[in-house]
């Protein structure tokens, strides 16, 4: 299984989850095996300033099966579930927290709010 997580810094396992997954100035790339080992990629999002459905065909063309993230809008969801990639949304924490709980199947999908979508780079 492949899965995007959007991150506010490169700081390996310690990344922690973007507000709102498209203004994310990087994105972790998980593949999780069958035996819950995990590796993953850490890359600088191509598209922070993106029109709709252009960060939905960027990760179907890195076959990613599931997105992580915290905050995102019903139009964004569409986009994803049109291209069969699953959403969970509201998780919390760091690369590892969510990579944690994914593996041991606790995270679960929320509705979340998104506080600030901009300038996460400053904090």
């Amino acid at each position: 299984m492949k899965i995007a997580i959007p991150v506010i810094e490169n700081n390996g396992e310690k990344s922690r989850i973007s507000e709102h997954f498209g203004h994310s100035p990087y994105f972790a790339f998980v593949e999780l095996k069958e035996n819950k080992e995990f590796t993953f990629e850490i890359l600088e999002n191509p598209l922070e300033n993106h029109s709709p459905g252009e960060i939905p065909d960027y990760m179907l063309s890195k076959n990613v099966n599931l997105m992580v993230v915290r905050g995102i809008g019903d139009r964004a969801i569409n986009a994803f579930d049109s291209l069969g990639i699953q959403v969970i949304r509201g998780a919390d924490g760091t690369l590892k927290e969510i990579i944690e709980k994914i593996i041991m199947n606790m995270l679960e999908d929320q509705n979340y709010q998104v506080k600030q979508k901009y300038h996460e780079k400053d904090e």
